[in-house]
């Protein structure tokens, strides 16, 4: 018997939203689903005991952040990042691509991720080419090439249950021609990529440091949908992994996100789940949901929490807490849920320890964040079982 499997358990009858189950050797991952980023094996000011108790199911780590720093080897001797976090629960690592090519381009993160691009971020990508991507560590300043096969290495080290291909990220405004290049270079890579994980090395195929593993291929062609056609026929039919991922740019804009995200979803078979890499926000999850989107992550939760905001139901999607007209509010942020914030905490309060820079501030948000993210899951899960979902989509957004 595998330890793992996809099962879809029931299917929208006006859409393609579904609910359905990922087993993995570390338990079971109800979806659709959030994956939340402790990126350098860390969630932000929060512990994975913390997010236990806030109904989180999964996480994600970075393989580009975490081969620099500790080292994939440090981690492997931990027996992966499930002891080494203090996680008994599934997890995923990307495959490192993403962070070479966002940092090398400067505007491929800040594009897919929503936010203004950041031209004070130093590039250090030096050369892509067959083999693999040239960096500069921003630790160091070491030189370093990441491969597919490096990449898969690592992730065998860090141990994770789910693991990604190597691919590169190109942003929505290079042309086609390098958008098809790239795509069929990471096409070969992802080939590379499958090889490695099925070739023993340190650890015996298809296996890492915390056991058994699997992959998932990665759909790319950027906003031309001839080339995300070409790169959903590679993924189904050329290379076999457990799971799909939809990745690379979603356009300049959130109606050609939705469109390109929409046109590749529902082009998929229900024979692999599908992760759609990069998008937290809660009404855009909403709207994928419907395309058939099985799993989401996004580092935007806990940013936004150190930031100030917190999530709400709604069009609005969050409140500053910075904002001085919280000041004098004695109730929560939301008197209907039951998180630990708002079940203890006025606004007030909240303004209270961002005004003055207590850390508690940071820890809070986080809580009410995360919890609102799993709950929001929830409730849509529900809602197909249900069958009403357009009807609790309308009520939510409505709130």
């Amino acid at each position: 018997m595998t330890d793992f499997s996809w099962n879809i358990k029931k299917k929208s009858k006006n859409s393609n939203a579904r609910i359905g189950v990922i087993s993995t050797p570390h338990g079971k991952i109800k979806t659709p689903a959030f994956i939340f980023c402790a990126t350098k094996a860390a969630l932000k000011s929060f512990s994975t005991a913390d997010a236990k108790i806030n109904n989180t199911q999964i996480i994600l780590s970075n393989t580009y952040h975490l081969m620099l720093q500790p080292g994939s080897e440090l981690v492997a001797k931990h027996g992966g990042l499930h002891k080494f976090i203090g996680w008994n629960g599934p997890m995923l690592t990307d495959s490192g691509g993403f962070q070479i090519f966002s940092l090398g381009q400067g505007s491929v993160a800040d594009e897919i991720k929503g936010r203004k691009s950041n031209t004070k971020i130093k590039k250090t990508l030096l050369n892509i080419n067959e083999e693999g991507a040239i960096f500069q560590s921003y630790i160091d300043g070491a030189k370093k090439l990441l491969s597919p096969e490096q990449s898969i290495q690592i992730q065998r080290d860090l141990g994770a249950d789910l693991i990604l291909v190597f691919d590169e990220c190109t942003p929505f405004n290079v042309d086609k021609e390098y958008t098809s290049k790239s795509m069929l270079r990471s096409h070969r890579w992802a080939i590379r990529s499958i090889n490695a994980f099925n070739s023993p090395h340190i650890y015996q195929p298809r296996y890492g440091s915390a056991g058994s593993q699997e992959v998932y291929g990665i759909i790319q062609g950027g906003i031309y949908k001839d080339l995300r056609e070409e790169s959903i026929y590679f993924n189904q039919n050329n290379i076999d992994t457990f799971g799909i991922a939809i990745g690379g740019s979603l356009g300049s804009n959130k109606e050609e996100m939705k469109e390109v995200v929409g046109f590749t979803a529902n082009k998929l078979k229900d024979n692999r789940p599908v992760h759609l890499l990069g998008i937290g926000d809660p009404i855009d999850i909403w709207e994928f949901v419907k395309n058939g989107i099985d799993t989401f992550d996004c580092v935007s939760p806990t940013r936004l929490a150190r930031h100030g905001s917190a999530l709400i139901k709604g069009r609005k999607k969050k409140i500053n807490l910075k904002n001085v007209k919280f000041k004098e509010k004695l109730e929560p942020i939301d008197s209907n849920c039951s998180c630990y914030t708002c079940q203890n905490f006025t606004l007030s309060y909240l303004y209270h320890l961002f005004a003055s820079g207590e850390l508690l501030g940071l820890q809070l948000l986080t809580n009410h964040n995360i919890f609102f993210m799993n709950d929001l899951m929830n409730t849509i899960r529900v809602s197909i079982e249900n069958d009403n979902f357009e009807k609790t989509k309308v009520e939510w957004l409505n709130s």
